[in-house]
Protein backbone atom coordinates (compact mmCIF):
# COMPACT_ATOMS: atom_id res chain seq x y z
CA UNK A 1 0.00 0.00 0.00
CA UNK A 2 1.61 3.34 -0.80
CA UNK A 3 2.18 5.63 1.84
CA UNK A 4 0.38 8.56 2.72
CA UNK A 5 1.10 11.99 2.56
CA UNK A 6 1.80 12.26 6.43
CA UNK A 7 3.65 9.37 6.52
CA UNK A 8 5.67 10.77 3.99
CA UNK A 9 6.10 14.57 5.55
CA UNK A 10 6.73 12.31 9.00
CA UNK A 11 9.69 10.06 7.11
CA UNK A 12 11.04 13.46 5.85
CA UNK A 13 11.19 15.05 9.02
CA UNK A 14 12.61 11.59 10.87
CA UNK A 15 15.52 11.93 7.83
CA UNK A 16 16.17 15.94 8.15
CA UNK A 17 18.83 15.89 11.21
CA UNK A 18 21.24 13.42 9.25
CA UNK A 19 21.01 15.26 6.42
CA UNK A 20 21.49 18.64 7.83
CA UNK A 21 24.51 16.73 9.59
CA UNK A 22 26.12 15.26 6.47
CA UNK A 23 25.24 18.50 4.21
CA UNK A 24 27.41 20.17 6.89
CA UNK A 25 30.27 17.26 5.69
CA UNK A 26 30.15 18.20 2.74
CA UNK A 27 30.37 22.05 3.15
CA UNK A 28 33.43 21.24 4.88
CA UNK A 29 34.72 20.39 2.05
CA UNK A 30 36.43 23.44 -0.49
CA UNK A 31 35.12 21.72 -4.11
CA UNK A 32 36.40 24.67 -5.98
CA UNK A 33 36.89 22.63 -9.42
CA UNK A 34 37.46 25.97 -11.39
CA UNK A 35 40.67 26.66 -8.97
CA UNK A 36 43.46 23.87 -9.90
CA UNK A 37 44.58 23.90 -6.67
CA UNK A 38 41.36 22.65 -5.16
CA UNK A 39 40.97 19.58 -7.82
CA UNK A 40 42.04 16.97 -5.00
CA UNK A 41 38.84 18.53 -3.01
CA UNK A 42 36.46 18.25 -5.75
CA UNK A 43 37.38 14.13 -5.89
CA UNK A 44 36.98 14.41 -2.06
CA UNK A 45 33.62 15.80 -2.67
CA UNK A 46 32.85 13.22 -5.43
CA UNK A 47 33.81 10.51 -3.18
CA UNK A 48 31.81 12.00 -0.11
CA UNK A 49 28.64 12.33 -2.17
CA UNK A 50 28.73 8.94 -3.49
CA UNK A 51 29.68 7.07 -0.51
CA UNK A 52 26.23 8.74 0.80
CA UNK A 53 24.15 7.49 -2.17
CA UNK A 54 26.03 3.75 -1.68
CA UNK A 55 24.19 3.68 1.95
CA UNK A 56 20.97 3.95 -0.28
CA UNK A 57 21.97 1.95 -3.28
CA UNK A 58 25.24 -0.46 -2.53
CA UNK A 59 26.92 -1.55 -5.66
CA UNK A 60 24.81 0.70 -7.86
CA UNK A 61 26.85 4.06 -7.69
CA UNK A 62 29.67 5.52 -10.52
CA UNK A 63 32.06 8.46 -10.42
CA UNK A 64 32.05 9.27 -14.52
CA UNK A 65 33.75 12.13 -16.15
CA UNK A 66 34.28 12.92 -19.76
CA UNK A 67 37.89 13.71 -20.58
CA UNK A 68 39.60 16.27 -18.67
CA UNK A 69 36.34 16.86 -16.52
CA UNK A 70 34.84 16.78 -13.01
CA UNK A 71 33.80 13.93 -11.86
CA UNK A 72 30.03 13.00 -11.76
CA UNK A 73 28.11 10.86 -9.44
CA UNK A 74 25.36 8.59 -10.74
CA UNK A 75 23.17 6.16 -8.99
CA UNK A 76 20.27 4.47 -9.80
CA UNK A 77 16.95 3.26 -7.98
CA UNK A 78 15.09 1.16 -11.37
CA UNK A 79 11.08 1.50 -12.23
CA UNK A 80 8.85 -0.88 -10.79
CA UNK A 81 6.63 -1.85 -13.30
CA UNK A 82 4.89 0.61 -15.38
CA UNK A 83 6.35 3.60 -13.50
CA UNK A 84 8.03 6.72 -14.54
CA UNK A 85 11.71 7.22 -13.75
CA UNK A 86 13.41 10.73 -13.01
CA UNK A 87 16.68 12.40 -12.77
CA UNK A 88 17.75 14.22 -10.17
CA UNK A 89 20.20 17.19 -10.39
CA UNK A 90 22.42 18.60 -8.46
CA UNK A 91 25.94 19.67 -8.55
CA UNK A 92 28.61 19.42 -5.95
CA UNK A 93 31.49 22.00 -6.78
CA UNK A 94 31.32 25.34 -4.84
CA UNK A 95 32.32 29.31 -6.17
CA UNK A 96 35.78 30.67 -4.77
CA UNK A 97 35.17 32.60 -1.29
CA UNK A 98 36.03 36.04 -2.88
CA UNK A 99 38.35 36.43 0.31
CA UNK A 100 37.90 34.35 3.28
CA UNK A 101 38.47 36.67 5.54
CA UNK A 102 35.24 39.24 4.21
CA UNK A 103 32.96 36.56 5.72
CA UNK A 104 31.15 37.14 9.02
CA UNK A 105 32.33 33.13 10.23
CA UNK A 106 34.81 30.51 8.35
CA UNK A 107 33.66 29.38 4.79
CA UNK A 108 34.21 26.55 4.76
CA UNK A 109 32.99 25.64 8.70
CA UNK A 110 29.07 25.35 8.29
CA UNK A 111 27.58 27.79 10.89
CA UNK A 112 24.27 28.19 12.09
CA UNK A 113 23.17 32.11 13.05
CA UNK A 114 19.37 32.93 13.19
CA UNK A 115 17.83 29.94 11.38
CA UNK A 116 20.63 29.76 8.27
CA UNK A 117 23.53 27.90 7.81
CA UNK A 118 26.35 29.58 6.29
CA UNK A 119 29.20 28.25 4.04
CA UNK A 120 30.41 28.08 1.05
CA UNK A 121 28.08 25.73 -1.04
CA UNK A 122 25.29 25.32 1.78
CA UNK A 123 22.99 27.05 -0.41
CA UNK A 124 24.53 26.68 -4.01
CA UNK A 125 23.95 23.51 -4.14
CA UNK A 126 25.38 21.23 -2.00
CA UNK A 127 21.58 22.04 -0.33
CA UNK A 128 20.61 20.53 -3.47
CA UNK A 129 22.60 17.54 -3.21
CA UNK A 130 21.37 16.66 0.62
CA UNK A 131 18.00 17.84 -0.78
CA UNK A 132 17.74 14.77 -3.00
CA UNK A 133 19.46 12.49 -0.79
CA UNK A 134 17.60 12.87 2.02
CA UNK A 135 14.12 12.05 -0.38
CA UNK A 136 15.67 9.16 -1.29
CA UNK A 137 16.18 8.12 2.68
CA UNK A 138 12.65 9.08 3.42
CA UNK A 139 11.71 6.43 1.09
CA UNK A 140 13.90 4.15 2.77
CA UNK A 141 16.03 3.66 -0.20
CA UNK A 142 12.96 2.34 -2.27
CA UNK A 143 11.40 5.23 -3.88
CA UNK A 144 8.19 4.65 -5.47
CA UNK A 145 9.01 5.86 -9.07
CA UNK A 146 12.28 4.99 -11.23
CA UNK A 147 15.21 7.68 -10.19
CA UNK A 148 18.55 8.48 -11.75
CA UNK A 149 20.80 10.63 -9.39
CA UNK A 150 22.95 12.42 -10.87
CA UNK A 151 25.55 15.01 -9.16
CA UNK A 152 27.54 17.15 -11.14
CA UNK A 153 31.11 18.08 -9.99
CA UNK A 154 32.11 21.51 -12.93
CA UNK A 155 29.09 23.87 -12.84
CA UNK A 156 30.15 26.48 -11.10
CA UNK A 157 32.75 26.65 -14.30
CA UNK A 158 30.36 26.67 -17.11
CA UNK A 159 29.82 22.86 -17.24
CA UNK A 160 32.37 22.48 -20.22
CA UNK A 161 32.38 18.91 -20.26
CA UNK A 162 29.13 18.35 -19.80
CA UNK A 163 27.41 17.64 -23.12
CA UNK A 164 29.83 15.02 -23.86
CA UNK A 165 29.08 13.14 -20.65
CA UNK A 166 25.07 13.46 -21.35
CA UNK A 167 26.47 11.77 -24.99
CA UNK A 168 28.58 9.46 -23.27
CA UNK A 169 26.04 8.29 -21.12
CA UNK A 170 22.57 9.19 -22.74
CA UNK A 171 20.97 5.65 -21.90
CA UNK A 172 22.21 5.56 -18.32
CA UNK A 173 20.90 9.21 -18.16
CA UNK A 174 17.84 9.69 -20.03
CA UNK A 175 14.57 9.96 -17.95
CA UNK A 176 11.08 10.93 -18.16
CA UNK A 177 11.15 13.94 -15.73
CA UNK A 178 14.29 15.65 -15.32
CA UNK A 179 14.78 17.91 -11.72
CA UNK A 180 17.18 20.35 -11.72
CA UNK A 181 17.76 21.18 -7.70
CA UNK A 182 20.17 24.72 -8.62
CA UNK A 183 17.41 27.60 -8.34
CA UNK A 184 15.76 29.93 -6.08
CA UNK A 185 12.66 31.11 -4.21
CA UNK A 186 11.21 34.26 -4.13
CA UNK A 187 11.02 33.65 -0.56
CA UNK A 188 11.62 31.17 2.53
CA UNK A 189 7.87 30.66 2.06
CA UNK A 190 6.97 30.63 -1.30
CA UNK A 191 8.08 27.48 -3.49
CA UNK A 192 8.40 28.73 -7.24
CA UNK A 193 9.19 26.58 -10.38
CA UNK A 194 11.61 28.79 -12.62
CA UNK A 195 10.13 28.85 -15.92
CA UNK A 196 12.93 31.06 -17.22
CA UNK A 197 16.74 32.54 -17.16
CA UNK A 198 18.48 35.04 -18.92
CA UNK A 199 21.34 34.08 -21.04
CA UNK A 200 25.05 35.33 -20.61
CA UNK A 201 28.14 36.62 -23.33
CA UNK A 202 30.72 38.52 -23.01
CA UNK A 203 33.43 40.69 -25.00
CA UNK A 204 36.83 42.08 -24.58
CA UNK A 205 37.15 45.59 -25.89
CA UNK A 206 40.08 47.16 -26.31
CA UNK A 207 40.79 50.71 -27.55
CA UNK A 208 44.26 52.07 -29.31
CA UNK A 209 44.98 55.50 -29.44
CA UNK A 210 49.01 55.76 -29.77
CA UNK A 211 52.00 54.34 -30.84
CA UNK A 212 53.45 54.67 -27.51
CA UNK A 213 53.26 56.27 -24.12
CA UNK A 214 53.27 59.93 -24.22
CA UNK A 215 54.36 62.78 -21.58
CA UNK A 216 51.06 64.10 -20.50
CA UNK A 217 52.07 67.97 -20.16
CA UNK A 218 53.92 67.80 -23.16
CA UNK A 219 51.47 66.23 -25.59
CA UNK A 220 48.16 66.50 -23.19
CA UNK A 221 45.21 68.58 -24.69
CA UNK A 222 45.43 67.87 -28.41
CA UNK A 223 46.40 64.60 -27.94
CA UNK A 224 43.98 62.37 -25.97
CA UNK A 225 44.59 58.76 -24.13
CA UNK A 226 42.79 55.23 -24.71
CA UNK A 227 42.09 54.83 -20.86
CA UNK A 228 39.68 57.96 -21.63
CA UNK A 229 38.55 56.85 -24.79
CA UNK A 230 37.59 53.41 -23.62
CA UNK A 231 35.33 54.80 -20.46
CA UNK A 232 33.61 56.92 -23.02
CA UNK A 233 32.58 53.98 -25.19
CA UNK A 234 31.95 52.13 -22.23
CA UNK A 235 29.32 55.16 -20.74
CA UNK A 236 27.73 54.65 -23.66
CA UNK A 237 26.58 51.50 -23.12
CA UNK A 238 23.13 52.71 -20.57
CA UNK A 239 21.45 55.53 -21.27
CA UNK A 240 20.41 58.43 -18.70
CA UNK A 241 17.69 55.98 -17.34
CA UNK A 242 19.96 53.38 -16.74
CA UNK A 243 18.52 51.47 -19.61
CA UNK A 244 20.45 49.20 -22.00
CA UNK A 245 21.60 51.56 -25.00
CA UNK A 246 22.32 48.55 -27.51
CA UNK A 247 20.01 48.45 -30.18
CA UNK A 248 18.05 45.57 -31.42
CA UNK A 249 18.18 43.40 -28.35
CA UNK A 250 14.57 41.61 -27.24
CA UNK A 251 13.31 41.85 -24.38
CA UNK A 252 9.90 40.99 -23.11
CA UNK A 253 7.35 41.61 -19.79
CA UNK A 254 6.78 37.39 -18.56
CA UNK A 255 3.56 36.51 -16.87
CA UNK A 256 6.04 35.64 -14.11
CA UNK A 257 7.88 38.89 -13.44
CA UNK A 258 3.85 40.58 -13.97
CA UNK A 259 3.04 37.70 -10.97
CA UNK A 260 5.47 38.29 -8.58
CA UNK A 261 6.09 41.83 -6.47
CA UNK A 262 9.60 42.04 -5.93
CA UNK A 263 10.04 44.78 -2.73
CA UNK A 264 12.25 47.56 -3.50
CA UNK A 265 13.61 47.39 -0.16
CA UNK A 266 14.42 43.80 0.56
CA UNK A 267 15.95 44.08 -2.81
CA UNK A 268 18.18 47.04 -2.04
CA UNK A 269 19.22 45.72 1.05
CA UNK A 270 20.09 42.15 -0.12
CA UNK A 271 22.17 44.10 -3.23
CA UNK A 272 23.92 46.16 -0.32
CA UNK A 273 23.27 49.44 -2.34
CA UNK A 274 24.89 52.24 -0.97
CA UNK A 275 22.71 54.48 0.51
CA UNK A 276 21.17 57.10 -1.94
CA UNK A 277 22.19 54.48 -4.94
CA UNK A 278 19.59 54.44 -7.30
CA UNK A 279 18.25 51.67 -9.38
CA UNK A 280 19.00 51.41 -13.36
CA UNK A 281 16.45 50.81 -16.02
CA UNK A 282 12.49 51.16 -16.05
CA UNK A 283 9.96 48.15 -15.49
CA UNK A 284 9.09 46.56 -12.37
CA UNK A 285 12.47 45.27 -10.67
CA UNK A 286 11.07 41.62 -11.47
CA UNK A 287 11.60 42.50 -15.56
CA UNK A 288 14.51 44.74 -15.21
CA UNK A 289 16.40 41.19 -13.89
CA UNK A 290 14.59 38.41 -15.59
CA UNK A 291 13.34 39.65 -18.74
CA UNK A 292 15.16 42.59 -20.01
CA UNK A 293 19.53 42.90 -21.22
CA UNK A 294 21.96 43.79 -18.73
CA UNK A 295 25.26 45.41 -18.90
CA UNK A 296 28.57 45.10 -16.76
CA UNK A 297 32.09 45.96 -16.89
CA UNK A 298 33.66 43.49 -14.97
CA UNK A 299 37.38 44.42 -15.47
CA UNK A 300 39.44 46.52 -16.95
CA UNK A 301 43.37 46.33 -17.77
CA UNK A 302 44.92 49.81 -16.72
CA UNK A 303 47.63 51.10 -14.53
CA UNK A 304 46.07 50.92 -10.97
CA UNK A 305 45.91 54.42 -9.03
CA UNK A 306 49.25 53.22 -6.97
CA UNK A 307 51.24 52.50 -10.12
CA UNK A 308 49.69 55.73 -11.77
CA UNK A 309 52.32 58.39 -13.62
CA UNK A 310 51.97 61.25 -16.07
CA UNK A 311 51.49 59.68 -18.80
CA UNK A 312 48.91 59.11 -21.93
CA UNK A 313 48.23 55.87 -22.01
CA UNK A 314 48.30 54.11 -25.89
CA UNK A 315 45.68 51.35 -25.11
CA UNK A 316 43.62 50.09 -22.78
CA UNK A 317 40.67 47.14 -22.63
CA UNK A 318 37.62 46.10 -20.79
CA UNK A 319 35.79 42.89 -20.19
CA UNK A 320 32.10 43.60 -20.94
CA UNK A 321 29.48 40.90 -19.70
CA UNK A 322 26.04 40.64 -21.41
CA UNK A 323 23.19 38.92 -19.83
CA UNK A 324 20.11 38.37 -22.11
CA UNK A 325 16.33 38.26 -21.97
CA UNK A 326 14.78 34.63 -22.92
CA UNK A 327 13.99 34.74 -26.51
CA UNK A 328 17.69 36.46 -27.26
CA UNK A 329 19.57 34.74 -29.97
CA UNK A 330 23.06 34.22 -28.18
CA UNK A 331 25.75 35.02 -31.09
CA UNK A 332 23.31 37.69 -33.00
CA UNK A 333 23.15 40.00 -29.68
CA UNK A 334 27.15 39.60 -29.11
CA UNK A 335 27.55 40.63 -32.67
CA UNK A 336 25.70 43.75 -31.65
CA UNK A 337 27.20 44.65 -28.43
CA UNK A 338 30.32 44.68 -30.68
CA UNK A 339 29.11 46.71 -33.12
CA UNK A 340 27.45 49.72 -30.78
CA UNK A 341 31.15 49.10 -29.49
CA UNK A 342 32.92 49.78 -32.39
CA UNK A 343 30.02 52.41 -33.79
CA UNK A 344 30.82 54.51 -29.63
CA UNK A 345 34.71 54.32 -29.78
CA UNK A 346 35.23 58.40 -29.82
CA UNK A 347 38.57 60.51 -31.66
CA UNK A 348 38.81 57.74 -34.59
CA UNK A 349 41.16 55.45 -31.71
CA UNK A 350 41.29 51.94 -33.09
CA UNK A 351 38.70 49.54 -31.12
CA UNK A 352 38.72 45.87 -31.33
CA UNK A 353 36.15 43.66 -29.85
CA UNK A 354 36.99 39.59 -29.06
CA UNK A 355 34.54 37.36 -28.06
CA UNK A 356 35.10 36.51 -24.72
CA UNK A 357 35.00 32.82 -23.09
CA UNK A 358 31.24 33.13 -21.57
CA UNK A 359 28.29 32.00 -23.57
CA UNK A 360 24.95 30.63 -21.78
CA UNK A 361 21.98 30.52 -24.08
CA UNK A 362 18.66 31.80 -22.54
CA UNK A 363 15.97 29.35 -21.31
CA UNK A 364 12.44 29.21 -21.37
CA UNK A 365 9.91 26.72 -20.71
CA UNK A 366 5.56 26.09 -21.20
CA UNK A 367 5.51 24.64 -17.08
CA UNK A 368 1.94 22.89 -18.86
CA UNK A 369 1.47 19.46 -18.66
CA UNK A 370 1.10 16.35 -16.37
CA UNK A 371 4.51 16.62 -14.23
CA UNK A 372 4.02 19.93 -14.28
CA UNK A 373 0.91 20.19 -12.25
CA UNK A 374 2.25 17.10 -10.03
CA UNK A 375 4.53 19.55 -9.27
CA UNK A 376 2.50 22.29 -8.38
CA UNK A 377 0.72 20.22 -6.64
CA UNK A 378 3.35 18.92 -4.04
CA UNK A 379 5.46 21.65 -3.91
CA UNK A 380 2.15 24.15 -3.23
CA UNK A 381 1.57 21.17 -0.22
CA UNK A 382 4.72 21.05 1.20
CA UNK A 383 5.16 24.96 1.75
CA UNK A 384 1.00 25.37 2.70
CA UNK A 385 1.25 28.36 -0.31
CA UNK A 386 0.62 28.34 -4.04
CA UNK A 387 3.53 27.39 -5.88
CA UNK A 388 4.23 30.24 -8.30
CA UNK A 389 6.18 30.58 -11.78
CA UNK A 390 9.66 32.93 -11.57
CA UNK A 391 12.44 33.67 -13.61
CA UNK A 392 16.31 33.79 -13.35
CA UNK A 393 18.41 37.12 -13.72
CA UNK A 394 21.55 34.35 -14.18
CA UNK A 395 21.88 31.69 -16.41
CA UNK A 396 22.65 28.01 -16.10
CA UNK A 397 24.02 27.25 -19.15
CA UNK A 398 23.27 23.12 -18.65
CA UNK A 399 19.29 23.51 -18.71
CA UNK A 400 19.30 24.07 -22.28
CA UNK A 401 21.72 21.01 -23.07
CA UNK A 402 19.48 19.27 -20.54
CA UNK A 403 16.27 19.98 -22.88
CA UNK A 404 18.39 19.42 -26.38
CA UNK A 405 19.75 16.08 -25.48
CA UNK A 406 16.18 14.46 -23.88
CA UNK A 407 13.77 16.21 -25.25
CA UNK A 408 10.67 14.16 -24.55
CA UNK A 409 11.46 15.12 -20.75
CA UNK A 410 9.61 17.27 -18.51
CA UNK A 411 12.58 19.35 -17.05
CA UNK A 412 11.32 21.13 -13.76
CA UNK A 413 13.70 23.82 -12.17
CA UNK A 414 13.36 23.72 -8.62
CA UNK A 415 15.70 25.26 -5.40
CA UNK A 416 15.85 25.85 -1.87
CA UNK A 417 17.63 29.24 -2.34
CA UNK A 418 16.17 32.48 -1.33
CA UNK A 419 16.86 35.84 -1.91
CA UNK A 420 19.07 36.60 1.10
CA UNK A 421 21.14 32.96 0.37
CA UNK A 422 23.39 35.25 -1.32
CA UNK A 423 24.90 32.37 -3.80
CA UNK A 424 28.70 33.08 -5.17
CA UNK A 425 28.56 36.12 -2.53
CA UNK A 426 29.99 36.73 1.01
CA UNK A 427 28.00 35.01 3.61
CA UNK A 428 26.04 32.30 1.76
CA UNK A 429 23.48 30.80 3.26
CA UNK A 430 20.59 28.20 3.11
CA UNK A 431 17.36 29.30 5.33
CA UNK A 432 16.99 25.41 7.39
CA UNK A 433 13.14 25.61 7.42
CA UNK A 434 13.19 26.06 3.90
CA UNK A 435 15.54 23.15 3.18
CA UNK A 436 12.84 21.06 5.44
CA UNK A 437 10.27 22.30 3.25
CA UNK A 438 12.24 21.71 -0.24
CA UNK A 439 12.91 18.11 1.09
CA UNK A 440 9.41 17.60 1.78
CA UNK A 441 8.20 18.86 -1.14
CA UNK A 442 10.74 16.40 -3.43
CA UNK A 443 8.95 13.52 -1.90
CA UNK A 444 5.28 15.06 -2.03
CA UNK A 445 6.32 15.21 -6.14
CA UNK A 446 7.69 11.82 -6.25
CA UNK A 447 4.37 10.70 -4.72
CA UNK A 448 2.83 12.07 -7.36
CA UNK A 449 4.41 10.95 -10.19
CA UNK A 450 3.91 7.24 -9.06
CA UNK A 451 0.06 8.11 -8.74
Amino acid sequence: MAATRDQIAAAVEAVLPAARADLERLVRIPSIWADPAHAADTEASAAAVAELAGRLNPGSVQILRAEGGAPAVVAQWPAPEGQPTILLYAHHDVQPTGGDELWTSAPFEPTEREGRLYGRGAADDKAGVMTHLAVLRAFEGRPPIGVTLFIEGEEESGSPTLPALLREHHELLAADVIVIADAANPSVDTPALTTSLRGLVDVVVEVSLLERPLHSGVFGGPVGDALTALTHTLASLHDEKGEVAVEGLHANSGTDAAAIAVPEEEFRREAGLVEGAEFLGTGTLAERTWHKPAIAVLGIDAPSVAQSANVLLPRARAMVSMRLAPGEDTLAAREKLAAHLKAHTPWGAQVTVTPGSGVAEPFALDANGGSYDAAKRAFSAAYETATVEMGIGGSIPFIAEFARTFPGAAVLVTGVGDPASRWHGIDESLSLSMFGKGVRAEAFLLDELAR
